[in-house]
């Protein structure tokens, strides 16, 4: 597992190689940009413009790259005023890097140069480029991949591993970006300025529902009876589910949820894992047979006894809940393990329908600083935490490590077997949870081991306005989810 000081050491290594990769562009071809956009595995996908990109050009410049981290040239930090830094960034043409500066609420910024190229990046660097040893450079149309070692940064890069279905989310993501024109921090600060928020939620509320309703058709088209919704931590899966269900009562439809949860085997008969602690998050900690033997007399039109567990006794209940379904009702079950095969292996796959639900980051800092998917959903667990349980911001950092490798080793492996991605995302939803996450985090005093990853939350929340019209978040928004206020149940 990777531990929260692993990552952030994990976040140094990827800067630093940025870093990199921008000298031997400046050196290749000084008039090109590049745009750091989204994780792929462990690479990082960028598009570059003002350069032809080919195989060939990509081979060279990784080799610009392996020269420079042999001349171990030194990254130093230095402190700039506002001023100096924004008229610096406008003399290069990063406007957008200018205008994100504008919005910070300080008069200085940390600034690393190297080899005469001087960059802003929100978080450490290494000391020097000949650190970054392990990392390769692959042509991916139109853009390319970087990329990094696995879990041990020692290591050789992680090899590429193409996934379709989540570049294809990401391009929806991009065009619904270009339809709301916001595509980085400044621009929702603009938004958020000018007093045109409203309006912006509305559009960006609009999107999400016409996704959800092209899937609710598709999922009608098919003649679907199981619809199977998986998904990391705090990706709004509850509120989908729901919101899905509407869609699908649109269409004649009257669907039934089902919790995988209730099928969790009583605790003393969930195996351990590595450190000797019940394994929640693994797929033989559910009752698998007993829910296949359910759906397929569910499907026949038998009555079940749907069991219900209890988190508080850590067993099932000893009476469940009666369930008979026609065959106009579609059963709908959320659970982590949705997406694998070995969870339902006595129903027709054409009978079944998967969905992968995901916040996927659109919003951008600036080129050459991205917003990594985990943050948000980090933040909008701590939000919901600190609402409904009752949570520390620190006691939900102490468990993040342990949820994240649990969705690398049992989600994220299958995500590209959904029938489709719905990204959970809100281009406004980090102007709202800041105005949560924000005091929490600031809260983490510096003697904690998680101080370093609450700064940095810190550190980029200073980057955004606060959102003054929450009021016009809908009620069954999957924001309403971490912040309060859906209906879709009691609270």
């Amino acid at each position: 597992m990777i531990g929260h000081n692993k990552e952030e050491e994990r976040r140094i290594y990827e800067r630093s190689a940025r870093l990199i990769l921008l000298l031997a562009l400046r050196d290749m071809a000084p008039q090109a940009k590049v745009r750091f956009e989204h994780s792929i595995g462990y690479g990082l996908y960028m598009n570059v413009t003002g350069m032809e990109l080919t195989a060939a050009a990509v081979r060279e410049l990784e080799q610009r790259m392996r020269g420079i981290v042999e001349r171990d040239l030194p990254i130093v930090r230095s402190r700039w005023t506002r001023e100096g830094a924004m008229a610096y960034f406008a003399e290069k043409g990063q406007d957008d890097t200018v205008r994100l500066l504008a919005y910070r609420p300080f008069d200085y910024f940390d600034v690393y140069t190297c080899d005469g190229l001087s960059e802003y990046f929100y978080g450490d660097m290494v000391r020097s480029t000949g650190e970054i040893r392990s990392f390769a450079l692959r042509f991916y149309y139109p853009g390319m991949v970087l990329l990094l070692p696995g879990e041990d940064l020692d290591g050789p890069p992680a090899p590429f591993a193409e996934r379709p279905q989540l570049m294809h989310t990401y391009a929806q993501a991009n065009e619904h970006s270009a339809i709301l024109q916001c595509e980085s921090a400044a621009d929702l600060n603009d938004i958020i300025a000018k007093g045109e928020v409203r309006g912006f939620i509305r559009v960006n509320e609009a999107l999400h529902e016409r996704s959800i309703a092209q899937i609710a058709e598709r999922i009608v088209a098919r003649g679907a009876r199981i619809v199977f919704v998986a998904g990391p931590s705090s990706s709004g899966k509850t509120t989908f589910a729901n919101r899905l269900s509407v869609q699908l009562r649109v269409s004649g439809k009257r669907p039934v949820a089902i919790s995988l949860d209730d099928y969790y085997l009583n605790r003393d008969q969930i195996p351990l894992d590595e450190q000797g602690k019940p394994d929640l998050e693994c797929l033989e900690s559910i009752d698998v047979p007993l829910f296949n033997e359910h759906l397929v007399a569910l499907l026949a039109g038998h009555e079940v006894e749907i069991p219900r567990y209890s988190f508080k006794t850590k067993s099932r209940m000893e009476h469940g809940v009666p369930l008979r379904v026609t065959e106009d009702q579609v059963l709908i079950v959320e659970g982590i393990h949705g997406l694998n095969s070995a969870l339902c292996t006595d129903i027709p796959s054409e009978l079944t329908f998967r969905v992968y639900i995901s916040a996927l980051a659109q919003l951008n800092l600036d080129g050459h600083n991205r917003i990594r998917a985990t943050d948000v959903r980090l933040m909008r667990r701590m939000v919901r935490d600190h609402r409904t349980r009752n949570t520390s911001a620190l006691q939900t950092l102490q468990m993040w490590d342990s949820v994240r490798a649990g969705e690398e080793k049992y989600i994220f492996p299958y995500q590209e077997r959904a029938d489709v991605m719905f990204n959970s995302s809100l281009l406004y939803e980090i102007a709202v949870l800041k105005k949560y996450a924000y005091p929490m985090l600031c809260a983490i005093e510096e003697s904690s081991p998680y101080y370093v990853r609450a700064r940095r939350l810190v550190k980029f929340l200073n980057y955004f306005s606060d959102c003054v019209d929450e009021d016009e978040i809908p009620p069954t928004s999957i924001l309403r989810e971490f912040v309060g206020g859906c209906t879709f149940y009691d609270e």
